[in-house]
């Protein structure tokens, strides 16, 4: 008999399910119906990348309104955050969530078909406090049914879903736009209001009996958490940073001569190493301590953003967005994982909404900071600056280590005791 026919049939599927195993294996339905909504959610973001251009060219308003109106719509994302944490810890996280979403879509046709200035903020407004008010309610979800040990792997996964159905959207949306904005609305309004059905008809409430009588204190309970403050604050300090690729860069790069079509290409490496890499390093780094992890991908941005200040054309950007790139690949691993460490089974979605405010916040002054420094000191003066936050935030991310390893110790022991 031949070396071929002794050789087993079917070696390579066992392999495959070797390899998916620590990556994906162990989860509930429930978990993969929040994911498989979380990534047609994230196919459908269409809206936000055009705003502007939306505004100027269709709606005619000048850059100081399209601006204005964006604002408006960061603020109300800041208010939106909040609220969502308090109806997903009173209302649950199901009610939330369907309608967070389903209130979006009716807020995005809304915003579609406003005419006038007056009309279009009203819209904007309303969008803001809808667009991200299911977060805090779609991360108490995840801990309220995946173990302490599981949940950086979980959202992880949920991370890799955002960033490949944003990258499937830009293409998509820009093909769209040119027939015509208002598909952009209409497949955003539909794409939302089918997330929040699909979670309303598949996903039971996950929120506990126990966590509802545990409902004390509200937001001043968090705000007296100083450990999670500090996490905020960290958080917030890093997301500046990271935003300033997505709102100050091409700025940046119109100074070198660089176009939006260069800004573009370089920009699209950031999505695909994500969707590459992500999955691959996502189950060692969540095995790793949580806060050197963290500490690691803040340090790491930090020194792409530094070295952005070198680049000139578009291989040196794309080289630099690949390197805090895998810095934010590195740091998402655990960011959400922490949060849901050190909150209350009650105070989920509270704890939830006041981190998703470091995010709202930093989408918004990223870009109000960044021209400045953009314009009082040039490129350089910006990357440098990007690159010392960053490294503070890292050293700060240190600071906290110990009490934030005495609480996920403190979680691991009761989630296993209780077993």
């Amino acid at each position: 008999m031949s070396t071929l026919e002794k050789t087993p049939v079917g070696p390579a599927p066992g392999r495959f399910a070797a390899f998916l195993g620590p990556r994906v294996g162990g989860f509930p339905r429930p978990f993969w119906v929040l994911w498989a909504g979380t990534l047609l959610n994230r196919l459908g973001t269409m809206v936000e990348p055009f705003l502007g251009l939306y505004l100027t060219t269709m709606r005619g308003l000048s850059l100081t309104q399209a601006g204005v109106t964006m604002a408006v719509l960061g603020a109300g994302s800041l208010a939106g955050q909040l609220a969502g944490g308090m109806l997903a810890d009173r209302i649950g996280r199901r009610a939330t969530l369907t309608l967070a979403t389903v209130g979006t879509g009716a807020a995005m046709l809304a915003l579609g078909y406003a005419q006038g200035l007056a009309a279009i903020l009203a819209a904007a407004l309303v969008l803001g406090l809808l667009l991200d008010m299911y977060r805090p309610a779609a991360q108490a979800m995840v801990a309220d049914i995946i173990s302490p040990a599981d949940r950086p792997r979980a959202f992880g996964l949920l991370f890799w879903a955002i960033n490949l159905g944003w990258a499937v959207a830009m293409v998509l949306g820009g093909t769209l736009a040119q027939q015509g904005f208002l598909w952009l609305f209409w497949i955003d309004a539909l794409t939302c209001a089918a997330f929040g059905l699909l979670v309303w008809r598949a996903i039971p409430e996950t929120r506990t009996r126990d966590a509802r009588a545990e409902r004390t204190g509200g937001f001043g309970r968090v705000l007296r958490d100083r450990v999670m403050v500090g996490y905020v604050l960290v958080t917030l300090l890093y997301t500046f940073v990271l935003m300033q690729g997505m709102t100050t860069m091409p700025l940046a790069m119109k100074e070198d001569g660089l176009g939006p079509r260069s800004y573009g290409l370089a920009i699209a490496a950031n999505g695909v190493l994500i969707i590459i890499v992500q999955p691959l390093v996502n189950a060692w780094l969540a095995r790793r301590d949580h806060s050197l992890v963290l500490a690691a991908g803040f340090a790491l941005v930090g020194v792409g953003y530094g070295l952005t200040s070198l680049a000139s054309s578009v291989p040196a950007y794309t080289a630099t967005i690949l390197v805090w790139t895998l810095g934010e690949i590195i740091a998402a691993s655990v960011l959400q994982a922490v949060v849901a460490d050190l909150a209350p089974a009650g105070l989920r979605g509270r704890y939830g909404g006041l981190y998703g405010m470091a995010w709202s916040g930093g989408f918004l002054l990223a870009p109000l900071g960044g021209t400045q420094l953009l314009g009082a000191g040039g490129a350089p003066a910006l990357w440098l600056t990007c690159a010392a936050l960053a490294l503070a935030a890292a050293a700060a991310q240190l600071a906290l280590a110990p009490a934030i390893r005495r609480r996920r110790a403190a979680v691991l022991g009761v989630h296993f005791s209780s077993k």
